[in-house]
């Protein structure tokens, strides 16, 4: 058996594993793992004491690399991020010690917490996956996966990430509320441990790298191509956008796909597939316009109305099937 049979259940034994942990999150963890598969990143976005942190941590214990934390503050450096340069009097020599972006998995906590010249620091790491200090640069570990998180704007102390770093995010995600039931359920997990000391490695990270590099050869059909093309060019002229879809987001929303189809055990991407990925990946990439924000309009309400636009429904022949 090879492992794109058993890849869908190794990824449902760790949204298993981490659900044990975060209760009726399953749709929320589906999307971290597309976009861990992806090579992309994920911003958590959502009010302080949901679980934001504590899904990450569930996250990188399910794997067997190296874990990174950086808690950001107003007072945080770009060094305190990628590393630094430590002179030696003994030896006349620098000594680079890495910082914590130098992990397979990284949590950037409460990221807009800082100024947006460490916030900078970031761009190369996400994009690159790499790090410059004192000219000299450092390749970060493969796979290398990071999730910030990010109170509302309108909380004390925050900034607002530029356009150029959110666009570099695959992925924006709210946790939301749990129910009744599921708070009752979380309340009875915990009261004698926490289910995170119970969690223990699922994939190894070559296994992820190897998955990683599976997923980009999932078919992609040219009428499923045409599809993220046509709902692209439509929001950049769409009425309640300043700033539709850029070209990057296409190519992401492309690779997000293949990945929600490998987690599915198919070798081919779907409609579904595109649909199940798009508030996610695209919701964050577009500027409303401000009189739109007025009246109430939110990114996941136009995009589903850009996905109503246009017909979801290619000729079978078309997608059903590799050619």
């Amino acid at each position: 058996m090879n492992r794109k049979d058993i890849a869908p259940e190794l990824l449902d034994r760790m949204i298993s594993r981490v659900s044990t942990v975060m209760v009726g999150k399953e749709s929320g963890i589906r999307l971290v793992l597309i976009s861990m598969l992806s090579g992309g990143h994920v911003l958590l976005e959502d009010v302080p004491g949901v679980g934001k942190t504590m899904l990450v941590r569930a996250i990188a214990a399910c794997m067997g690399g190296s874990f990174g934390r950086i808690q950001f503050t107003y007072d945080l450096m770009p060094s305190d991020i990628t590393g630094i340069s430590v002179y030696h009097p003994k030896s006349g020599h620098f000594e680079f010690r890495p910082g914590p972006i130098l992990s397979n998995v990284v949590l950037a906590d409460e990221i807009n917490r800082a100024s947006p010249r460490t916030q900078s620091a970031l761009l190369e790491s996400m994009e690159e996956k790499k790090v410059t200090v004192d000219g000299t640069t450092y390749p970060l570990p493969r796979p290398f996966f990071l999730m910030a998180t990010q109170n509302p704007l309108q909380f004390e102390g925050t900034y607002r990430l530029p356009e150029a770093q959110l666009d570099r995010f695959l992925m924006r995600l709210s946790l939301g509320y749990p129910s009744p039931e599921q708070e009752m359920d979380l309340l009875s997990r915990m009261q004698m441990t926490h289910p995170l000391e119970r969690v223990k490695p699922v994939i190894m990270v070559e296994e992820m790298e190897a998955m990683q590099r599976e997923v980009r050869t999932v078919f992609v059909d040219d009428s499923i191509k045409q599809l993220l093309v046509s709902i692209a060019h439509t929001s950049r002229r769409h009425p309640k956008l300043k700033l539709g879809i850029s070209p990057r987001g296409t190519l992401a929303w492309m690779v997000a796909s293949q990945a929600a189809a490998y987690m599915n055990g198919r070798m081919y991407v779907t409609p579904d597939d595109i649909k199940e990925t798009a508030i996610a990946v695209l919701s964050h990439r577009m500027i409303i316009h401000p009189h739109s924000l007025m009246a109430g309009d939110n990114g996941e309400e136009i995009v589903l109305d850009l996905l109503s636009r246009i017909s979801m429904s290619p000729n079978r022949s078309r997608n059903g099937s590799r050619p």
